[in-house]
């Protein structure tokens, strides 16, 4: 194992993912180490993707599209991905902005209906 690999259990710790979910990565192909018989390692690709399969996770890019746009890199480069990149975070920017006005709409009825449920309780 070279110095700057992660093992598959520190890779696990290491970006706080169970098990299952690195193996379910590595199987749609989002990430790809090196094998050593049974042994995987994780080295600075590997790593460097796993941070961006993450922080798209958290942003809400459903999976295949972080696999496709890592694919954008692979295949085409950095210009590429990156334009690929603002495509995608306009359509999820107003998907995002969607969400909140029904969240804030659901908020307000909540609100109103729990105020009138405190009222009739103090009748």
């Amino acid at each position: 194992m070279a110095s700057d690999e992660l093992s598959f259990k520190e890779m696990c710790a290491a970006y706080d993912v169970t098990p299952r979910t690195l193996r379910y990565y590595e199987y749609i192909e989002l990430l790809q180490p090196r094998r050593e018989g049974r042994s995987r390692f994780y080295g600075a690709k590997e790593r460097a993707r796993m941070t961006l399969i993450l922080r798209g996770r958290k942003f809400g890019f459903q999976l295949e599209e972080i696999r496709q746009w890592l694919m954008i890199y692979e295949n085409e480069g950095t210009q590429a991905q990156l334009k690929a990149f603002l495509e995608m975070a306009d359509r999820q920017l107003a998907e995002l902005a969607k969400q909140r006005e029904q969240i804030d709409i659901a908020l307000a009825e909540l609100t109103e209906l729990r105020s009138t449920t405190v009222d009739l309780i103090d009748d």
